[in-house]
């Protein structure tokens, strides 16, 4: 047995989609390749990093790109840059913004757990609006702006923008703001992997692990060419000396006055393996197949759903996602009634977690009797396993009733 079979144990079958929590995606041999070729030399990440951005900037068409430590780690890195831009000084003091402007406007709706990365940075958040109400309006977000304004910030998987990106845009650019756009799951559909930034976003952070397969530990910022240097310069190793730096052409230059120090960004550090991994599969992504991809999985499901047929207290259907959902990918919802099934939603999904295989549905509706299966993870015969697995376990509880 190998090491990393050694250290997995149990086998998983991933029903939960690219999740982090299950290991995002299985990588795709080309990615493995490239990951196990960089592991073989030795490269400056400044070179490794502007070769991949230039990648990052044609597929995206954004001005430039970076390889970060994740989407998290992308939008820690967006608010460091709006905060700091281009003065050293300031790079060196995050995430102490005192005299800086260090506000992040955003609708309170687009509030969620991962803005704590931008908080990371030194952040103050500004919140616009009534919690989940569908209507923020434009002159709340005018209104929100102020001298102490860094940027605006807007989370691209709200499936029903109560101010369009387009209109957010056009607000913060009349004010000479940048927006950040958290766009972690807004793949697929591919277009936005560009269609973003071409509606005019300053920087957007997209999963590397995710719909694009690429090493888990990757993300990407890409996006207006200041910004994204100031996120590198507060990224890397900062130990150098002005005169041979590599980036010694940004002082001559004028651009910096002194190459910054270590950076906030220092601890979410971006190996060269990583970086090869995330651009292999970058440029392998605008060559998929995304019909047949999506034709795959709606196979998958309906393997669950017709295979569930019959079973007592489970009713399984597939739902597509609606117009406007991010990421757009399908589901199989299984409801679970714990009177005839002898077991609950809950106990369903804890039971899969005690097989092996291990079963990673998604969680978020148990307690309301449903749990889901998403399709975008499950290797072939995954969906059978899934099938086989639940009539075994509302069988064996209805037995024991």
């Amino acid at each position: 047995m190998t090491v990393a079979l050694a250290l997995r144990g149990r086998r998983l079958i991933n029903a939960r989609g690219n999740s982090t929590k299950v290991g995002g995606s299985v990588l795709a041999p080309d990615v493995v390749a490239a990951m196990a070729e960089a592991a073989t030399y030795y490269a400056r990440i400044e070179d490794l990093q502007d070769a991949a951005g230039a990648v990052i900037a044609r597929v995206t068409g954004a001005e430039a790109g970076y390889v970060t430590a994740g989407a998290a780690a992308s939008l820690a890195m967006a608010a460091a840059a709006c905060i700091a831009r281009l003065d050293p000084a300031a790079m060196n003091r995050l995430p102490d913004t005192a005299g800086l402007p260090d506000e992040i406007v955003m609708v309170r709706r687009h509030r969620n757990d991962y803005d704590h990365a931008l908080r990371l940075a030194g952040a103050r958040i500004v919140e616009v609006g009534f919690g989940n109400y569908e209507w923020t309006f434009a002159y709340e977000i005018e209104a929100a702006i102020g001298p102490q304004t860094a940027a605006l910030f807007y989370l691209a998987h709200d499936p029903v923008p109560s101010v369009p990106l387009q209109e957010f845009i056009r607000l913060a650019h009349a004010h000479g703001l940048p927006v950040i756009v958290d766009a972690s799951v807004a793949l697929p559909p591919s277009s936005n992997l560009h269609a973003i930034i071409g509606a005019g976003a300053d920087l957007v952070a997209f999963s590397g692990g995710k719909h694009i397969m690429g090493p888990q530990a990757t993300g990407i910022l890409a996006g207006r060419r200041d910004l994204v240097l100031s996120a590198a310069l507060q990224h890397q190793d900062q130990d150098v000396y002005p005169e041979t730096w590599p980036r010694r052409h940004l002082l001559e230059q004028g651009i910096i006055p002194g190459p910054p120090h270590h950076g906030i960004g220092r601890p979410m550090k971006v190996g060269k393996e990583e970086i090869a991994g995330l651009v292999a599969a970058l440029e392998a992504y605008v060559q998929r197949d995304f019909p047949a991809e999506y034709a795959g999985w709606l196979h998958s499901l309906d393997t669950i759903v017709e295979g569930l047929d019959g079973l007592p207290g489970i009713v399984a259907r597939r739902e597509d996602p609606e117009a406007g959902a991010l990421p757009q990918v399908p589901i199989a919802n299984v409801r679970v009634d714990e009177a005839r099934a002898g077991l609950s939603a809950v106990d369903l999904i804890n039971r899969l977690a005690e097989r092996d295989p291990i079963i990673v549905p998604t969680e978020g509706r148990a307690s309301a009797g449903v749990v889901g299966f998403l399709p975008n993870g499950l290797l072939p015969g995954d969906a059978q396993e899934i099938v086989a697995a639940i009539r075994a376990e509302v069988g064996r509880r209805a037995a024991a009733g």
